[in-house]
């Protein structure tokens, strides 16, 4: 049995969304100019933020689920939420054996949360601004497979993590600017 959302609580969720996406925006800029500084060592300032970027998403998928629950299931984003932790976790442990581990496990946690992430746009359709979502989340899966593959590497560096942060940081400002355009023409 299928349940249709109202259109109340359709505008609602698109408009925490829309919240959500802006935040998530600056949230990978600023996480990006800050790790610039530090992509070429895993200092202690690298560590942290590369902790720090999947804890965010932890806390983002949260309120994704909150907003969303009115709408549908937030189970894949539990999924998201239990994925990310856990590469929070594997990140901090992985920093101690150096570069090529921690992007082993970054390249893990990119491919499950860009599969969930696309999963969970590809229903959202109808809301609007989704498909950058949706490419976001194909774009995180061969990224996370370009940071498995790039640990093998002779010198492996962490700037790919940049390259990863900035579009995706794109992706939800055109995902939330596209969202509000939705939210005015209903």
């Amino acid at each position: 049995m299928s349940t249709i959302a109202a259109p109340s609580a359709v505008t609602g969720t698109a408009s925490a969304l829309r919240r959500l996406y802006f935040v998530r925006f600056a949230f990978a800029i600023v996480w990006a100019l800050v790790m610039l500084t530090t992509a070429t060592k895993l200092t202690p300032l690298a560590s942290a933020l590369l902790v720090l970027y999947p804890l965010f998403d932890v806390g983002a998928a949260v309120v994704d689920a909150r907003a969303s629950r009115t709408t549908r299931s937030p189970a894949l984003l539990y999924v998201n939420m239990a994925v990310s932790l856990v590469a929070a976790v594997g990140v901090g442990v992985a920093a101690a054996s150096g570069i090529p581990a921690v992007l082993r496990v970054w390249g893990a946690w990119a491919i499950v949360s860009g599969l969930v992430q696309l999963i969970v746009a590809v229903p959202r359709r109808k809301m609007g601004g989704q498909w950058p979502m949706i490419l976001s989340g194909g774009i995180s899966v061969l990224a996370g497979a370009s940071f498995v593959a790039s640990a093998g590497a002779a010198e492996p560096t962490l700037t790919s993590a940049i390259g990863y942060a900035v579009p995706g940081g794109i992706f939800f400002l055109v995902s939330a600017l596209r969202l509000g355009r939705s939210a005015k023409n209903a």
